[in-house]
């Protein structure tokens, strides 16, 4: 029985041994690239509440990648102020055609 154990053993070192030298002609694995956007915002146009609900953000060793969420957030920023922007605009024509309009039926019309 000691000699079986002393064998067996003889034989476990030796793999781990040849494993972990690299007993064959493989190559070291290289490095693992950076995660990107899977799915980046649309280039072409606004983004909408579908785009922002499937964006999912590429996980770091210290959680998302700080370029990455930066990136899309001065976006979601400035699409977010050019839309407010159109808003108020449009609010100011609608409320300056309504004066406009009623302005138009006291004059005589009605």
């Amino acid at each position: 029985m000691f000699w079986f154990l002393l064998i067996t053993m003889v034989v476990v070192v030796a793999a781990v041994t040849l494993a972990v030298v690299g007993g064959g002609d493989s190559e070291v694995l290289p490095d693992v690239a950076p995660e990107q956007l899977v799915d980046p915002l649309p280039q072409a146009r606004p983004v909408d509440r579908a785009d922002v609900e499937a964006l999912r953000l590429p996980v770091a060793v210290r959680g998302y990648r700080m370029a990455d969420v930066d990136d899309v957030l001065v976006r979601l920023g400035a699409e977010l102020a050019e839309r407010d922007a159109r808003i108020a605009e449009l609010e100011e024509e609608l409320a300056g055609a309504a004066a406009a309009g009623d302005g138009g039926a006291e004059d005589g019309r009605a």
